[in-house]
């Protein structure tokens, strides 16, 4: 992918891509599954199967825009029910973004903002790029103050459905993903979370009211590293533009960061779960894409910017429900509670047999590991401290094991579409936290929430 090539127009030209690539892809899966049947060998990936599947990610990759940004969702999501080989080749998407030139972004920005685009001095030159926008930085004439405005690609919003339809109907001539009524709820929510990502006016009202309640927890500071959302600008925002703030800092894995002292990483981490809980237990509303890209952690390491709400979710109060018992009974080793909270949220069946219901177990208390008691941590992941060492403990690579294992079973139900954003966003922040190479015990943050059988409001709230 180049810089030159303009987003891929047409929906005929786009779906016959993606329809010859299926095709490409759905004869490698046929003929693989009756090879190993004429063996007697199990389903498993073949040379023949990473090399369709290869060629598919390409393919998406070549389309640009929502394409791609539907390819890196299915990756992220996409391992409860994709084969590991396309998984795989998906999330190859997550690094292909490049910015558009200035010539086919200039004119928009000059047409949308009308006067007002005399009063920003816009930088012509991407500061970064996404697979929907891409933002660029600015200056307001008047006041000096540095912005960053966010402009959403041409004509994305007339393509979604198509594109995503599309996409759908190749897994499924590929034969990659199921026919059911169940898995067309659960794309329903993909669908949903896309649309919401480019609706950049309730981007803008849901940043501004987290910034609102955030402040308002006292556990969002932590030993002088605070929470902070970019101050927003409606005069030079719409429905296909946004500007805030310009927020200069440091993602997690660099090697800035890295250099922070071990204190002030430790803090970060947890500030970074602390939020996590707050959202679940306390707020019904959740940011549910943990890319590093989207938080910012200044030069000193005393503040943690929350830059991206277009995948903020708000989530029903029975879902809510669910997931704080399914939190807690899993912390507490509740087996009863647990598979309780994991049936209501649609994880589990209810006639689920013994060794499902002992794997789906297995999977959370192990995925809850750093939440317990000090005395409970595996020694082994402890310094001298006693402190859980994040980035030593392997935790995903050790629960993606069970996770595996559970696709498998016959009792597998493919979660809920709020489960596996929900479970996205936590392995997100245990990714961020070990990247950090924090070293913390969490009990102390889950320890407040224990006791509670309910989030602390009820409410009665529509979607946001």
């Amino acid at each position: 992918m180049t810089n030159n090539k303009p987003i891929r127009r047409g929906a005929l030209s786009r779906g016959l891509s993606l329809s010859i690539a299926g095709a490409r892809a759905g004869g490698a899966f046929a003929f693989d599954s009756a090879l190993r049947k004429l063996r007697g060998e199990e389903a498993g990936n073949s040379e023949r199967l990473d090399r369709e599947a290869q060629r598919f990610a390409r393919s998406l990759g070549e389309l640009k825009g929502s394409y791609v940004k539907i390819g890196q969702l299915f990756a992220l999501l996409g391992e409860h029910f994709l084969p590991a080989p396309l998984t795989a080749a998906l999330h190859q998407l997550e690094s292909q973004a490049q910015p558009l030139p200035w010539r086919h972004v200039e004119p928009l920005l000059r047409d949308s903002l009308g006067s007002r685009y005399k009063e920003l001095q816009i930088e012509s030159d991407a500061l970064a790029a996404a697979s929907l926008a891409q933002v660029h930085r600015a200056r307001v004439i008047a006041t000096k103050e540095m912005v960053v405005v966010k402009v959403q690609y041409p004509d994305l919003a007339a393509m979604l459905d198509e594109d995503f339809d599309a996409v759908v109907k190749m897994l499924r001539l590929a034969r990659w993903i199921p026919i059911s009524r169940d898995f067309d709820s659960w794309l329903q929510t993909l669908r949903a979370q896309l649309h919401a990502e480019i609706d950049y006016p309730r981007e803008m009202a849901v940043a501004q009211q987290l910034a609102s309640a955030l402040p308002k927890y006292d556990s969002l500071t932590v030993d002088g590293v605070s929470l902070a959302v970019p101050n927003f600008w409606p005069r030079y925002s719409g429905s296909r533009w946004l500007t805030m703030d310009y927020v200069s800092g440091f993602q997690a894995g660099s090697s800035e960061v890295a250099a922070l002292p071990q204190a002030r990483r430790n803090a970060l981490g947890q500030l970074m779960l602390e939020l996590f809980f707050v959202e679940i237990f306390e707020l019904g509303l959740m940011q549910s894409d943990p890319n590093f890209g989207n938080y910012l952690i200044s030069a000193e390491g005393d503040q943690l910017t929350l830059l991206d709400f277009g995948s903020v979710m708000s989530l029903e109060e029975s879902v809510q429900q669910a997931l704080c018992d399914t939190i807690v009974a899993g912390h507490c080793n509740d087996d009863a509670a647990l598979l309780s909270g994991l049936q209501r949220l649609g994880c589990l069946k209810d006639d689920a047999g013994s060794h499902a219901q002992q794997t789906f177990r297995t999977f959370v208390v192990n995925l809850l590991e750093p939440l317990r008691p000090p005395s409970e941590l595996p020694p082994e992941f402890l310094n001298q401290s006693g402190d859980y060492c994040w980035g030593r403990s392997a935790l995903l690579n050790r629960t993606g094991r069970h996770v595996a294992k559970s696709v498998t079973s016959r009792q597998f139900t493919i979660p809920s579409g709020d489960f596996a954003l929900v479970a996205r966003k936590l392995t997100g922040v245990f990714t961020f936290i070990a990247v950090l190479n924090a070293e913390f015990n969490a009990y102390d943050v889950i320890a407040p929430y224990l006791n509670r059988k309910a989030p602390v409001k009820k409410r009665s709230r529509q979607r946001t």
